[in-house]
């Protein structure tokens, strides 16, 4: 896997949904590292990306409370465990679920096995509430898929926190989600 910076110089039979990320990024003037790659539909399929961008892509789930009423965006490090019952305490919401991948596209514009935080940017109407796990924010780079699970790219945490969050217009909700189960 060859990392590149920026976007693809040729972006013929590239997804639009991919390129809007990369128009988005490029439009804020945040630079990232991109790697090609096959279809990583998940996070063991990510480890040898994760070696070759030199930080861990993030896990992210599109969730849902109970009632289907309310949607979250969960970016947790993909090695750390999801745990229903503590991430739905510490976002104050009812037993969190995966949401339908109906929704999920027409929120984030893309599909199980390629959520991003990019997404969020069509979110125009504040439907998906961001959460963030506090480990993802004290890395020194974020990894995320550019709505496609074809390419993942690795953008600097402050470029993150200081530019493209502000631009998302979606204040996270920062939690702390354990890496072990607590033994009883």
């Amino acid at each position: 896997m060859e990392l590149t910076k920026g976007r693809p110089a040729d972006t013929a039979g590239r997804e639009e949904k991919e390129i809007a990320a990369y128009d988005f990024l490029d439009g804020l003037g945040v630079s990232y590292v991109r790697v090609d790659h096959e279809a990583a539909m998940s996070m063991e399929a990510c480890a040898e990306i994760d070696k070759s961008l030199g930080t861990t892509i993030c896990k992210n789930l599109f969730l849902c409370n109970r009632q289907k009423t309310k949607y979250y965006l969960l970016m947790m490090p993909g090695n750390k465990p999801f745990r229903t019952s503590v991430a739905s305490s510490q976002v104050g919401s009812s037993r969190l679920s995966f949401a339908p991948p109906e929704v999920m596209e027409r929120c984030i514009h893309t599909l199980p096995g390629s959520a991003s935080v990019l997404g969020l940017m069509h979110d125009t109407e504040n439907e998906v509430q961001l959460v963030i796990d506090r480990e993802v924010l004290q890395g020194e780079c974020v990894g995320c898929h550019p709505l496609v699970n074809t390419t993942s790219l690795r953008i600097r945490t402050e470029d993150f926190k200081n530019i493209i969050l502000p631009a998302l217009h979606h204040t996270p909700i920062v939690i702390d989600l354990p890496r072990e189960t607590a033994q009883a």
